[in-house]
């Protein structure tokens, strides 16, 4: 993971079109949560559903309303790397709406092969 960055240090604003794989992300205090792997979006529909978060204890997702702000060198998230959702094959069920359906497309770009 990188060095922590304080959060003025982050550049400028981006849209999820331009976010770079291997960008920072930190949670509102700063603290490290880990690197984006993946942005997960509809592109063609304009939708952002979150990211796919790569963290030292495995992969995390972040919906689109977890993510504060996009910017050049750093994304900011509204929760630690330890409260954010895991993908998995069983994700809990009491995931509602648009957090769930980013949940199962995150989980589904983990196990395509690449």
């Amino acid at each position: 993971m990188t060095q922590h960055t304080a959060p003025e240090d982050l550049g400028a604003p981006v849209s999820y079109l331009v976010l770079k794989n291997g960008t920072a992300v930190y949670d509102r205090s700063g603290g490290e949560v880990g690197t984006v792997d993946h942005v997960l979006a509809d592109e063609p529909a304009n939708l952002f559903h979150g990211l796919l978060i790569k963290t030292a204890d495995g992969h995390r997702f972040a919906a689109g309303d977890q993510v504060d702000g996009l910017f050049e060198h750093g994304v900011i998230v509204a929760e630690p790397a330890d409260r954010l959702a895991t993908p998995s094959a069983d994700a809990p069920a009491e995931q509602a709406g648009n957090r769930a359906t980013g949940l199962k497309r995150a989980w589904v770009w983990l196990i395509q092969p690449k």
